[in-house]
């Protein structure tokens, strides 16, 4: 079934200064775990059309039409340069249109060694698997922008590491996202010098994931080609869709990050590599959601100075833009970046604000009342330390219009008001969400009450969640609460 979808040649069309044709692995057995069958629709495709024959066969066997093909990049970790990377353990196994019109990746994960292995074995461990389709689905029901697991196969292989129980379960993933091209792509292209392949990038980049912009171009200079009398020069406008593309960058991340932010989410391995050009996010390895509201949380046992912790999120992926600059100010003057980056902490305020206040209920509140709900709702959390995800799962599942009559009533149920402490901290926070609740009908109380809903999923992927799922399938080969879990968080639960 796979097979007989149109790949298209996007990236094999750049030509091979950025990538290596390789060969997948021989796995001694293959066993479906996990099968994504919301994304099938988005191929054309009709679940029960597909048999897990069909999954095994593309995306284990890897029977495949096209080249695989394993990206080249570079990158920061943790603030040093490392020049030595690239797809060590994954290809991209095909490109193809949703119908929604968009390019999507099939991006494999533990399919082997590749000429960036540098001496490990390219396999993914089924933990890791395991971990991968868990934070794709719960990051997804969260309205994060992510790249998902269309697949999840046991391989059959035992596998050795140092922060896993070992021999431990081996797997294979793959990735569905919008692209591969990261930051550190570009990187790589500036390490060598070659303004050319930054240049030929940027168009690619352009064209398949911000075509809009040359849409948007091409309208506004219309008037002046018709008159034959250009504003620009095609260089002109080639440095100026450039211009607007590294733009639009710098507000995806930012809205990327805000989404993080909100729903409690820390990545933990936020190197350049990291970082993709359409402002996804995808990757997934020691990453955690917080218990509760900690700006020093660290979510990687690696990462011994914070770098990556949940509070510097934002400030880092700001960083890692500005780091772009430095391949990019090849072909893009550094002011007009400069110009664009300055308005990522506006953008990441604005959507970081307005997540939150979605997430206790509300859509439209005013700028000085939402302001003040936000810090009063961070300022509980924080000295509180009551838990961050069933803060908000209380909150959705105790709203009563009649909040608005009497405003002794909110949270007056709380199980995790445990202390006056804790009662004494929530007042002025109670008294806000009363005086804002003042202001709207009965329609309106109704749409908070979804909206807290729709927002506030129960059940929360915290670790001993993971690592209750994980047991089962280690201890006794139980899937059974990993595809129950999968199947709460996808209905939101």
């Amino acid at each position: 079934m796979f097979l007989s979808l149109e790949y298209e040649p996007a990236l094999e069309s750049l030509g091979n200064d950025y990538f290596d044709e390789v060969a997948a692995a021989e796995f001694p057995s293959h066993i479906l775990r996990f099968r994504n069958n919301q994304l099938l629709p988005q191929l054309g495709l009709t679940p029960h059309n597909v048999t897990d024959t069909d999954f095994i066969q593309a995306f284990g066997k890897f029977v495949g039409i096209r080249p695989f093909l394993a990206l080249r990049y570079h990158g920061y970790q943790f603030g040093e340069y490392n020049s030595r990377l690239g797809d060590g353990r994954g290809f991209i196994y095909g490109q193809v249109r949703g119908i929604d019109g968009e390019l999507y990746d099939f991006g494999t994960k533990g399919s082997g060694t590749t000429p960036y292995s540098r001496g490990a074995d390219g396999r993914l461990t089924l933990k890791g698997g395991v971990r991968e389709v868990l934070a794709a689905e719960a990051l997804h029901s969260l309205g994060v922008c992510t790249s998902r697991c269309l697949s999840l196969i046991e391989t059959g292989e035992q596998l050795w590491r140092g922060d896993e129980p070992s021999p431990t379960r081996s797997s294979v993933t793959i990735r569905f996202s919008r692209s591969h091209i990261r930051f550190g792509t570009f990187e790589r292209l500036h390490y060598f010098k070659r303004r050319d392949l930054i240049e030929k990038l940027l168009d690619h980049v352009i064209q398949y994931y911000y075509p809009r912009l040359i849409c948007d171009r091409e309208a506004l200079l219309q008037p002046d080609r018709t008159q034959g009398n250009p504003q620009f020069t095609e260089q002109k406008d080639r440095v100026a869709l450039y211009v607007q593309f590294y733009a639009e960058l710098v507000q995806r991340v930012a809205k990327l990050v805000a989404q993080w932010m909100a729903a409690g989410f820390c990545h933990a391995v936020l190197n350049t590599d990291n970082m993709s050009v359409t402002g996804e996010s995808f990757d997934y390895g020691p990453y955690a959601f917080i218990p509760t509201y900690n700006p020093k949380f660290t979510a990687a046992y690696f990462d011994y100075y914070g770098r990556y912790s949940y509070g510097n999120q934002p400030s880092i992926c700001r960083l890692n833009l500005e780091m772009l600059q430095q391949p990019l100010r090849m072909v893009i003057p550094v002011e007009d970046m400069e110009a664009g980056l300055a308005r990522f902490d506006e953008y990441y305020y604005l959507t970081y604000r307005q997540l939150m206040l979605n997430k206790l209920g509300f859509a439209e509140v005013s700028e000085s009342q939402g302001n003040e709900l936000l810090k009063l709702t961070i300022d509980f959390l924080m000295e509180s330390q009551v838990g961050y995800h069933q803060f908000f799962a209380e909150l959705a599942e105790q709203f009563d219009p009649i909040w608005r009559d009497d405003g002794s009533q909110i949270f007056s149920q709380a199980s995790l008001i445990t202390s006056t402490e804790h009662q004494s901290l929530l007042g002025k926070w109670r008294e806000i969400y009363y005086h804002i609740l003042q202001d709207l009908s009965r329609d309106e109380l109704e749409q908070v009450n979804q909206r807290l809903r729709d927002k506030n999923p129960k059940t929360a992927l915290l670790r001993p969640i993971i690592e209750e799922v994980w047991g089962a399938i280690s201890q006794e080969d139980n899937w059974q609460p990993f595809d129950d879990l999968v199947g709460r968080l996808q209905r939101k639960d």
